[in-house]
């Protein structure tokens, strides 16, 4: 962030330099992240919230829909190796 004056100001944020470019693999963990706190497992301040957890579940799953045949081996599996814990960690949030 930049003042009037032209000074840079510390908003306490990454600096540009810190933050890693965004890949395939970034984005699918960043929705990974997201589902684990609507599933309330993402620590204490996590709340459950089913109907987000399984938006974010089906976002998922249209990806590896519309990406399957143009994913490496290493980005298919890290994809259904995502679905598949989300899935299961929804299924049991539901019995409850």
């Amino acid at each position: 962030m930049v003042e009037d004056n032209g000074t840079e100001l510390d908003d306490g944020g990454p600096d540009a330099d810190d933050i890693r470019p965004m890949s395939f693999d970034i984005f699918v963990l960043s929705l990974n992240a997201s589902a684990l706190l609507h599933l309330g497992d993402g620590g204490a301040d996590s709340a459950l919230d089913l109907p987000l957890a399984r938006q974010t579940i089906d976002i998922l799953a249209m990806i590896e829909n519309k990406t399957r045949g143009n994913l490496s081996g290493e980005e298919e599996r890290l994809l259904h190796q995502i679905l598949f814990d989300l899935r299961m960690r929804y299924a049991r949030k539901v019995q409850r």
